[in-house]
């Protein structure tokens, strides 16, 4: 999992754990999530140097994260600075309001970006981010 992890972003942690997470849940929980969300992903986080690192969480096909872009096509991509995804992950800003305040910006289908913030929080409750 260390090769989710990237020096610079700290949200590369939190995907990192959420990505344990994933590995952690049996067949049944994993193919539950995969129903329930239906779709993919990617994250392009800027850093405070300016650079960008990419992550996809797919909920589509294998119920993983990892670094990249999404192989197949995302349902969203998902724009925002690396400090605006640690306090979307940390439950201390909302989404829509990032997006309405221009702190989030989306490619893709928006309203299936509203699912991250399900997928955080079910994370979050079971790995403790």
């Amino acid at each position: 999992m260390s090769d989710i992890k990237v020096d610079g972003f700290k949200g590369s942690e939190t995907l990192a754990a959420l990505a344990q997470v994933f590995e952690g849940y049996s067949d049944e929980e994993k193919k539950a999530h995969i129903k329930k969300t239906n779709g993919i992903f990617e994250l392009r986080l800027k850093n405070g140097s300016g650079e960008e690192g990419v992550w996809t969480i797919d909920l589509k096909n294998t119920g993983s994260v990892y670094k990249g872009a999404a192989k197949t096509k995302p349902n969203v991509t998902i724009l925002m600075s690396d400090e605006t995804f640690g306090l979307l992950a940390a439950g201390k800003l909302d989404g829509q309001k990032a997006f309405m305040t221009g702190k989030l910006k989306t490619k893709g289908n928006m309203m299936f970006a509203t699912k991250l913030d399900g997928v955080l929080k079910a994370a979050k409750a079971k790995a403790k981010l």
